[in-house]
């Protein structure tokens, strides 16, 4: 039989809601909050949970943005998809999807080198060595099945809200202090603050990164009109609520030098406890950071296997395998390229890398969204839409945040 003629293996649709929010979850708590948290206390000081508010603003209107267009387009490589669809525009697409994958692998990357910084707790980690073993691992789960990985990475969520939970609950008596240090927390009107703050929430937004993933897993989710936005707007709150809180509580719990430098900044703020609960926590914190660069993986993969559906990668990178039916050879090229960003760049680097590419498909993303309802309005299978200031403003933020870092 020639292979023109083969049957096509598609993809299965086996996720739920709770999987699929949980998923998002997952790749927002594990790509941030306990890797960077130290780093956003480096910019902006006691103004760390502005930081990241700021950053939580920027990514709330965007993420409604997404919610609107993945019930329009439910598909895999939903950035792709929708700049297409919107801007009329292939280069455009292209741009946006191969942006998508660059930071999925980029992302993976990074909280790569921040399992390394929470390893070190238990014993010294041969960097190099460590990050190639826990690549490859995670690749190997992201190719064996996506019901099987998304349900051990819904697993391993769980485990993060709790560490999260865990950190306010024992760092929880510091929140006494709230009333006499929140002046503190309040930033004046300063080229000073204000640019500590830019800086902060930029590293912060890579905190936010997660929740766009979900779209791309429509292909493989039930009802996906309904189901995906949902996921969207569900998992971004909760990530946002437990990301203030524990911001809020690090700048209190900790000299800022000492939470600045920490390379297992949870684990330092919950010392005074004694060893067993930082050595708790920094098992946490192994866990939720190897899980988010399992869901990056899972994520570029499929956004590069929609792109060679849509003929805007090489039809190589379309292949599903027939036993496992995931997008094998996907996979596998984001697993590998991960591993070398992994070896060949330091975490803040990383962090802003992914932030600026991220940025900038968000800000197509929006854009994409309000030249759709300028030219369509709501006639559309939609079940999800919001008013037109939603993307318009979306995008202005992005676009604003982008200048800001380099500007201030």
């Amino acid at each position: 039989m020639q292979d023109s003629q083969k049957p096509t293996v598609s993809l299965r649709r086996s996720l739920s809601l709770p999987l699929l929010t949980f998923y998002g979850i997952g790749t927002i708590l594990g790509a941030g909050i306990y890797v960077l948290i130290g780093e956003v206390a480096a910019e902006s000081g006691m103004h760390s949970p502005i930081a990241f508010l700021v950053a939580a603003i920027v990514a709330g209107f965007t993420a409604f943005s997404y919610a609107e267009l993945s019930s329009r387009i439910p598909r895999s490589a939903g950035e792709a998809a929708y700049v297409s669809a919107g801007l009329k525009s292939q280069v455009l697409a292209g741009i946006a999807g191969w942006g998508v994958v660059a930071t999925g692998i980029v992302s993976a990357a990074t909280i790569a080198n921040g399992f390394v910084g929470y390893l070190d707790e238990f014993f010294p980690a041969q960097r190099e060595l460590t990050i190639c073993i826990a690549v490859l691992i995670l690749g190997v789960i992201a190719a064996w099945g996506v019901r099987t990985s998304v349900a051990a990475a819904s697993v391993i969520t769980v485990i993060e809200i709790g560490g999260l939970v865990f950190v306010i609950a024992l760092a929880g008596h510091n929140f006494a202090a709230l009333p006499d240090r929140l002046p503190e927390m309040v930033p004046d009107v300063s080229l000073v603050h204000a640019t500590g703050i830019v800086a902060g929430a930029y590293l912060a937004f890579f905190a936010f990164i997660g929740f766009e993933d979900i779209v791309n897993m429509a292909e493989e989710t039930v009802e996906p009109r309904k189901t995906v936005p949902r996921a969207i707007i569900i998992s971004l709150f909760v990530s946002t609520t437990l990301y203030i809180l524990v911001a809020v509580v690090a700048t209190l719990a900790l000299p800022l030098d000492e939470l600045a430098g920490a390379k297992a900044p949870l684990a330092r703020i919950v010392e005074e406890r004694g060893p067993k609960a930082r050595a708790t926590i920094s098992l946490v914190s192994l866990v939720a950071v190897i899980n988010g660069a399992l869901i990056q993986i899972i994520m570029a993969s499929r956004v590069l296997y929609g792109m060679a559906k849509q003929g805007l990668a090489p039809q190589f990178f379309s292949r599903v395998h027939r036993l496992r039916r995931t997008p094998i050879r996907a996979t596998a090229f984001t697993t590998g390229v991960a591993w070398i960003f992994a070896l060949g760049l330091p975490l803040v680097t990383l962090a802003i890398l992914t932030s600026t590419v991220t940025l900038t498909v968000f800000a197509l993303v929006n854009l994409a969204l309000l030249r759709l309802k300028i030219r369509e309005g709501e006639d559309c299978e939609s079940k999800v839409s919001y008013p037109i200031w939603v993307p318009a403003t979306g995008c202005i933020l992005c676009v604003g945040l982008l200048i800001l870092q380099w500007v201030l």
